[in-house]
């Protein structure tokens, strides 16, 4: 077994789903590079049954690399799983099945077994570590990482985050939002239709118009061939309301996401929604009809990654992989606008493949955990030059 897939059965055996502390495996992975002679520093979260983890291998110097990472996992409840998600089982056919192997302890473990290497290296820019809490759940724990970095480490550091993409360069990536909208209507006996307002009938509407927007954005050429779905997407993913078929709902609510393009901001599509919810609520009022409508983020807005200022970051990554990998967009949100609008050169790169995230049996090709290994060892020997600024 391989000093990663080692550290990989220790990273899954800590339930870290989000809804649950990381400070367990934060120790864990604190006392390990402790044990190699590296500091790291906690970034908490406001609740302080969390916390991010910086680490800096070599010298406080210009440049270097931020290996970036969430620590935290999708829940495992209700799904079929074959054995216990949070024990690491080699099915014997070249994959490692458990919880996060591929999102993404697969890309913290191939980090943390580069240390050793690392530490021993003579080194003339650093390698960051830089693990994060609650990613799942909207990148929530990033911002506060993100902030202490730029500001007590490095502006000039590259970032690399290692969210699955099969070892291939990603350049882009939409933004996310996810939204609840509550519709508050007046309940009355369905035979008088006259005398109430169906929350349900209005939220029909504005699930409607929200599928409309999506293809008006189509129409009006909002369209980046680079990401296999093509534009801006607006999904509603849960709805209730009501309480008997026989009483006007006084009540409907509906969560729903806005995923942008990076060329799209989240503000400009969210416009068009408020003005409509405006526009219905006063042809209702006129007509003697009452009706709330109010909408509430679930989320920070998670910022797309635009493919721009990238050129070093990329050159990096593209220099110490195989020959024919190349770039490209994905549509999942990840931590990587976060460190671009901090003004960090950015893209994502990791192993595994994306299509095994959050599924029961989540797994990793073994030959991705080497070529992950085999890619930051030669990134390390990269890092064994000076910065050099005046490269564009």
């Amino acid at each position: 077994m391989s000093d990663a897939e080692r550290l990989l059965a220790r990273l899954v055996a800590f339930d870290t789903t989000s809804s649950e502390s990381n400070l367990a495996l934060v120790r864990y992975v604190e006392d390990y590079l402790a044990s190699h002679g590296v500091e790291a520093e906690r970034v908490m979260s406001p609740c302080g049954h969390k916390a991010n983890l910086i680490a800096r291998i070599g010298p406080d110097a210009l440049g270097g690399v931020m290996l970036s990472g969430h620590t935290d996992v999708v829940p495992v409840a209700g799904q079929p799983w074959s054995s216990d998600p949070f024990t690491l089982r080699n099915g014997g056919d070249g994959r490692l099945y458990g919880r996060g192997t591929c999102d993404m302890k697969g890309f913290l473990a191939c980090a943390l077994a580069k240390v050793p290497e690392w530490v021993n290296a003579p080194l003339k820019q650093p390698v960051y570590l830089g693990f994060s809490y609650d990613e799942e759940v909207g990148c929530v724990g990033a911002p506060d990482l993100i902030r202490r970095f730029y500001e007590h480490y490095s502006t000039t550091a590259h970032v690399i985050v290692g969210e699955p993409t099969s070892m291939q360069p990603a350049v882009a990536q939409k933004g996310a939002t996810n939204l609840r909208t509550t519709v508050t209507g007046r309940e009355a006996h369905s035979s008088q239709v006259n005398q109430g307002t169906s929350a349900i009938h209005v939220a029909a509407r504005l699930v409607t118009f929200i599928e409309d927007t999506m293809a008006a954005l189509v129409e009006e050429g909002r369209v980046d061939e680079a990401f296999n779905v093509p534009h801006t997407s607006l999904h509603v993913g849960k709805i209730k309301g009501g309480t008997a078929i026989n009483i006007m709902a006084r009540e409907c609510q509906f969560e729903w996401e806005i995923r942008h393009l990076p060329t799209d901001t989240f503000d400009e599509i969210y416009t068009r929604f408020e003005a409509f919810c405006a526009q219905l609520s006063a042809e209702l009022k006129a007509r003697g009809k009452h009706v709330e409508i109010t909408t509430e983020a679930l989320n920070v807005t998670v910022p797309g990654l635009a493919d721009r200022d990238n050129d070093r970051v990329l050159r990096l990554a593209k220099d110490h992989l195989p020959a024919g990998c190349c770039d490209h967009a994905v549509a999942y949100a990840t931590e990587a606008g976060q460190f671009q609008g901090q003004g960090l050169q950015t893209i994502i790169l990791g192993p595994g493949c994306i299509a095994q995230a959050h599924q029961p049996d989540e797994y990793i090709d073994k030959n991705e955990l080497e070529a992950c290994e085999a890619f930051m060892s030669r990134m390390g020997k990269a890092l064994e030059q000076p910065f050099d600024a005046r490269e564009s």
